[in-house]
């Protein structure tokens, strides 16, 4: 009997909630274990390629091309010393990596690897679950991951932690809008909200990516956004935060920080591969010449090639582009990215409108997606130009008048004391008055 054999069943709603249970906990089972292996592959991956991008080795000296690296530093940190702050709030500083770590691993609950398949006999998809509306099921519990970054930040008793933890909630909030938004377009041209049935739609037409560019772009920068990763890693800014909201983690609590991150690197590059790449399914042009490219177990290798190259993506940012500053980075997502959105949503729904009507103008949605998104990077170059004008009388500023030292907001000018400005090359140079004062004091002795 072959115990794992190949369908060539459509996915349906219908085809969820009929699996016995052992076959739902090996589904489980499998997904947690594949989060894990992936999660070490990616780090290999991703300092690999960084390596080669600024020509040195890289990881080589444990195992065979250094492939048992990753397993060398999880050991490492699982025998590391977890330090507590002593002002920290402790029953959340421990929760707060488990939300993070617990959140990111449950997003792949609703991403199909294939189609139908036979396992042991039994028929059922290459997914744990769908319902009519996964994806938002997705943005749910990416914004659940939240909560555990800005509780880490607060419960740490640290400025630097608690400063990390305000950064990342703006941020991820904001870039969220526009990864949601971002989704809209893909709603309204399948009709569903469901991932296995957008992954269907795509089966006759072009991949989504392509068809609904303007989307697939706003999605790419937003999941950069959306997880803390370089030019994006505001959050973790060491030069400015030390090392952002987990500062006062270490050993396998900063792990789970860790593993948080990398796993909602593959969550987003999954669902991008779902939404705009044709899922698990392959290209025509090779579907056509191989038919049975998208049956069995075949869509699995294609599913993670394109979740691969995704992640390409990410590694090829980091080795090439320097940290945006935290204002230009928050202009882009609310100036730019959301605006771009709602306009891009406005075009979808007139498109689809007339094609309900019975008039079919595809062929020009290109088109009109390239223009928009040259108008939108006409925009932001000519908005990044911009020069506030400088009021006429400037506020004195008082560094001082709340009690604590701070520094000046944009518009404030901070006073120079006259002994600051009598200060040569690190010598003070008495003022005028200094010496008239110490001349009266010479004389009254």
């Amino acid at each position: 009997m072959n115990l794992l054999a190949a369908s060539t069943d459509q996915v349906t709603l219908e085809d969820f909630g009929k699996d016995p249970l052992w076959l739902v906990v090996l589904k489980v089972l499998v997904i947690f274990v594949a989060l894990l292996l992936l999660t070490l592959f990616t780090t290999w991956y991703e300092r690999r390629i960084v390596a080669k991008m600024q020509n040195r080795p890289g990881p080589n000296r444990a195992g065979p091309f250094g492939l048992l690296q990753p397993i060398a530093d999880g050991l490492k940190l699982a025998f590391k010393q977890g330090i507590s702050p002593t002002n920290a709030d402790i029953g959340v500083y421990l929760l707060a990596p488990i939300i993070a770590a617990t959140a990111a691993m449950l997003i792949f609950a609703v991403i199909p690897f294939g189609p139908m398949v036979s396992i042991f006999g039994t028929e059922t998809p290459l997914q744990l679950t769908d319902f009519s509306v996964s994806v938002l099921y997705v943005l749910a519990i990416a914004s659940v991951g939240i909560y555990g970054i800005v509780l880490a930040g607060w419960s740490s008793g640290s400025t630097y932690s608690l400063l990390g933890g305000l950064r990342s909630s703006a941020q991820m909030i904001s870039y969220e809008i526009a990864m949601g938004l971002s989704f809209v377009a893909v709603f309204l041209w399948a009709s569903t909200m469901s991932t296995s049935q957008i992954v269907n739609a795509q089966a006759n037409s072009w991949w989504y990516g392509i068809l609904l560019v303007p989307s697939f772009v706003i999605y790419l920068i937003s999941m950069v956004g959306e997880t803390n990763r370089a030019p994006f890693d505001l959050p973790e800014a060491e030069g400015e935060l030390v090392a952002g909201f987990h500062t006062e983690y270490s050993g396998l609590r900063w792990a789970m920080f860790f593993l948080a991150e990398y796993i909602n690197m593959i969550n987003v590059s999954a669902v991008a591969a779902t939404l705009f790449l044709g899922g698990w399914r392959m290209p025509p042009p090779i579907s056509t010449i191989w038919p049975g490219a998208n049956e069995g177990w075949w869509p699995v290798l294609w599913f993670f090639g394109k979740v691969f190259v995704i992640l390409f993506v990410f590694v090829w940012l980091r080795g090439t582009l320097p940290r945006l500053r935290y204002d230009q980075f928050m202009r882009f997502g609310w100036k730019i990215l959301i605006p771009l959105s709602i306009a891009w949503i406005l075009v979808i729904a007139t498109f689809k409108g007339l094609k309900n009507e019975g008039i079919d103008l595809r062929s020009y949605l290109v088109p009109v997606a390239i223009g928009l998104l040259v108008l939108a990077g006409i925009a932001y170059l000519l908005g990044g130009r911009e020069v506030p004008e400088r009021t006429a009388s400037v506020p004195e500023f008082d560094p001082f008048a709340g009690g604590h030292p701070v520094p000046p907001l944009p518009g404030q000018e901070l006073s120079v004391s006259r002994r600051a400005k009598a200060t040569v090359a690190g010598t003070t140079v008495a003022t005028a008055v200094e010496v008239d004062d110490a001349r009266d004091e010479g004389v009254d002795a």
